[in-house]
């Protein structure tokens, strides 16, 4: 009560550096947190948003460094962008069962957050949501989530496993990249299309099974994965994009579809323990160090035909003189003998 009368929103900017606040009891009356309303109160300690408040705004409890519990009332619908960033000491959050949408950075380099539960009620996650949340080894996503949009889990690097599920329909760029500590992925066949660098850097990722829905992987979408060791892509995608499996130095198993028309620059280059491949003959162009520094590759097949015009001159760099042989030799089977390099020189079987 303010002059006998209840409070009804907490206004921008209200308590903004307020250092010496360690506590804060809302009251019912209020509906809504304004932007940066309680940012940087370093001592601030712990905060319940009760029912009543609807929406929580931009940066409204950025970097409240001393912060570790949240409690998010059934009221709210909207955590505004970046409305718990930089709390470092947030070890807990309850997210209320009506929010709808989480907005970009909301708990961007929360480093002591451990796990989170996204309640069914969520259908968007905004960008970079939770990146950089290192200590993350937890997410659970509600069956209502359609949006993870780019970066929201990136370099969370405890985050071991990740189930998303059937309602996700769209993937951002980065949304997992650089978690170091993923294991598993389920991806559900709702989901159409990888974006660049989804899974880039993902250092422990072992396998991953791309469902038959997806129809476009992006450019470095699984770059520097370097426990990956097999990997199905989809009937259906249509041209393999640069970098997409670059410097995956376990990878020794690739099944690529007829329907893939193109290769594109260094696709597989830094793929050191992978043995052999097959080029199906719906590949009509291989661009520039596809397969560049491949130097454990020792068997290549080729069910069609590709014209000297669409496959680069440094297609097989560093693959001694494997062009060379195949444009004069055609379809078939190419081997050589292992460590692979420029001097190579390879035979028709």
């Amino acid at each position: 009560m303010i002059q006998g009368l209840p409070v009804t929103g907490i206004s921008g900017r209200a308590f903004i550096r307020n250092t010496g606040l360690t506590g804060v009891t809302i009251p019912d009356s209020v509906t809504s947190i304004g932007e940066g309303a309680f940012r940087l109160c370093t001592s601030l300690q712990s905060i319940t948003i009760p029912d009543s408040v609807t929406n929580i705004g931009d940066m409204a409890f950025e970097d409240c460094t001393g912060l570790t519990s949240v409690t998010i009332g059934n009221g709210v619908t909207d955590i505004g962008n970046m409305a718990f960033s930089g709390c470092i000491d947030l070890t807990g959050v309850t997210i209320g069962n009506n929010v709808a949408n989480i907005g970009r950075g909301a708990f961007n380099g929360c480093t002591s957050l451990t796990s989170v539960t996204i309640p069914n009620n969520v259908t968007f996650i905004g960008e970079f949501a939770f990146s950089d949340c290192a200590d993350l080894t937890s997410v659970t996503l509600g069956n209502s989530v359609a949006s993870i949009s780019r970066g929201a889990f990136s370099g969370c690097n405890s985050l071991t496993s990740v189930t998303i599920p059937d309602s996700v329909i769209f993937i951002g760029s980065e949304a997992f990249r650089d978690c170091t500590s993923l294991k598993s992925v389920t991806i559900p066949d709702s989901v159409t299309f990888l974006r660049q660098q989804t899974f880039s850097g993902c250092t422990s990722l072992a396998g991953i099974t791309i469902p038959y829905s997806v129809a476009s992987i992006g450019q470095q979408t699984f770059s520097g994965c370097t426990s990956l060791t097999s990997i199905t892509i989809p009937n259906g995608v249509a041209s393999i994009e640069s970098n997409t499996f670059s410097d995956c130095t376990s990878l020794i198993s690739v099944t690529i579809p007829n329907s893939v028309t193109i290769i594109l620059a260094r696709a597989f280059a830094g793929c050191t323990s992978l043995k052999s491949i097959t080029i199906p003959d719906s590949v009509t162009n291989i661009r520039q160090q596809t397969f560049a520094g491949c130097t454990s590759l020792v068997g290549i097949t080729f069910q069609g035909m590709i014209t000297s015009a669409n496959l680069h001159s440094n297609a097989f760099f560093g693959l001694g003189d494997l062009r060379g042989k195949y444009l004069a030799g055609g379809i078939g089977t190419y081997t050589t003998t292992a460590p692979v390099s420029q001097s190579s020189v390879w035979r028709k079987q």
